[in-house]
């Protein structure tokens, strides 16, 4: 964010305006608009604003006006819309801080080039560390600018697979997901020709996902294009899936993950068991890209898990262990990480 808020400094302008979903980008935006000086509004699903009250506290101490939006689906779809409409009114003084490789041009560009900082370091750090680069990258992808700046730097090396995990919420077979190239169409959202959830009309439908961050109809247009292209292998991971990897990764690492995240957690779990089935003795690097931290989504969590909160002597469960299929591979990492 630190990037697009020096842009309006450059412009002249003085408020920024952003949308959010799971809250990190509004966060982020509320801290760099503190930083340089400039109004700050978010626009974010009145869904969201209620499973994410963390963060929306975190914008509001920074100085951001948070605006709940209640039309449509109350999610980041609806928020997207309502970020547009006061830009297009308000564009002299007001620049758009968009949080995903989506909407119109120049926006996908802008934010992939400031998102790729994620694979530049990491690519150099795989070859620091182990002197070759990994055989897979995993991220989760809702729009997609963290899978995008994940991989962008590894799309040139053909070595290297990439896996981007759509959320699948409860089933793609269901009709209640987020899964856009998965389960998707091409068609227009946000002044973007992409994969997209839309009816035989193309009207946009209602996206789903345990995910405020993941819960978007749509996705980046080069995602739609790497998949086209072969290059991204896009997979759907439903709620199910990723709150399991959510609370394996907390207990078996001590890093609670944003549910976001979690997506991709399980996504590298699945592509490690399909890995073992064809070469147990394979030992592969698998990079998988955090997005965030999972403070944000404990209620969810606790909800999820029938978790009550209160001292009284029960705990979350019994202990969670690695799956015998996946940790009779696992390497130790080395000492340097």
């Amino acid at each position: 964010m630190l990037g697009q808020a020096l842009l309006t400094k450059r412009m002249g302008k003085k408020r920024v305006i952003a949308e959010t979903g799971a809250g990190q980008h509004g966060v982020a935006t509320a801290t760099a608009a503190a930083l340089f000086g400039l109004e700050c509004r978010i626009y974010m699903g009145k869904v969201d604003t209620d499973r994410q009250a963390l963060n929306v506290a975190r914008m509001q101490l920074l100085g951001a006006e948070v605006i709940a939006v209640e039309a449509g689906s109350a999610t980041l779809k609806d928020a997207m819309n309502e970020a547009l409409r006061e830009w297009v009114a308000t564009v002299d003084d007001t620049h758009y801080l968009i949080g995903t490789v989506a909407g119109p041009h120049p926006f996908p560009k802008i934010v992939r080039e400031f998102q790729r900082v994620i694979s530049t370091e990491a690519r150099a750090q795989f070859l620091d560390t182990y002197g070759r680069l990994p055989d897979a990258v995993c991220a989760c992808v809702g729009g997609g600018s963290n899978a995008l700046g994940s991989f962008a730097d590894f799309i040139p090396d053909d070595s290297v697979a990439l896996h981007g995990f759509e959320a699948g919420g409860d089933g793609v077979d269901t009709g209640r997901h987020a899964a856009s190239i998965t389960g998707g169409s091409i068609g227009v959202l946000h002044g973007t020709r992409t994969y997209l959830l839309q009816d035989e009309d193309g009207q946009t439908m209602e996206s789903h996902s345990i995910s405020a961050g993941l819960d978007y109809p749509g996705v980046g247009p080069e995602h739609s294009y790497l998949h086209d292209v072969g290059r991204v292998t896009y997979e759907p991971i439903t709620d199910t899936e990723a709150m399991e990897a959510f609370r394996l990764l907390s207990r078996t690492e001590g890093l609670m993950p944003a549910i976001e995240s979690a997506h991709a957690v399980a996504g590298a779990l699945r592509l490690g068991r399909r890995i073992a089935q064809t070469d147990p003795d394979a030992r592969p690097l698998i990079m998988v890209t955090l997005s965030g931290r999972g403070d944000k989504d404990v209620r969810t969590a606790t909800r999820w898990f029938g978790l009550t909160g209160e001292v009284d002597g029960t705990h979350g469960g019994d202990p969670v262990e690695l799956p015998e299929d996946l940790a009779a591979h696992a390497e130790p990492r080395p000492e340097e990480l």
